[in-house]
């Protein structure tokens, strides 16, 4: 009987610790209107799997957005859009750092500025 309830108590326990780990986990969509190729989506999502916290991100260049799944406890949203700006792109309502923003390669600067992909004709 005493084992039974050890084995049902660590269960419980296991159980509650779990629980306790999703509620710290969010997912957010970022509006990234700079970003123009898979040469960005590659560096956001390297930079990004380094912030703290940020276990996992999916950039998509198409839709120009990116996903970011990251713990609550840990870092914010504020604090992914400012480091998403930190290497050169915008990110919903902060804007991409200028200095950053000059070290993009040319194919992932804006098309105003000579950037972007080139269309196949």
């Amino acid at each position: 009987m005493r084992h039974l309830f050890s084995f049902f108590a660590c269960i419980l326990l296991v159980t509650t610790i779990q629980a306790q780990v999703k509620k710290g986990n969010v997912t957010v969509t970022i509006k990234t209107p700079t970003v123009q190729c898979e040469s960005c989506k590659t560096r956001i999502e390297n930079y990004l799997a380094r912030e703290e916290g940020v276990f996992k991100v999916v950039s998509d260049y198409k839709r120009k957005t990116v996903k970011v799944t990251f713990y609550t406890d840990r870092t914010n949203i504020e604090n992914i859009k400012t480091a998403i700006a930190n290497i050169g792109y915008d990110a919903d309502d902060v804007t991409a750092d200028p200095e950053a923003y000059k070290k993009l390669p040319l194919c992932c600067k804006k098309p105003e500025d000579g950037g972007g992909m080139k269309k196949k004709g």
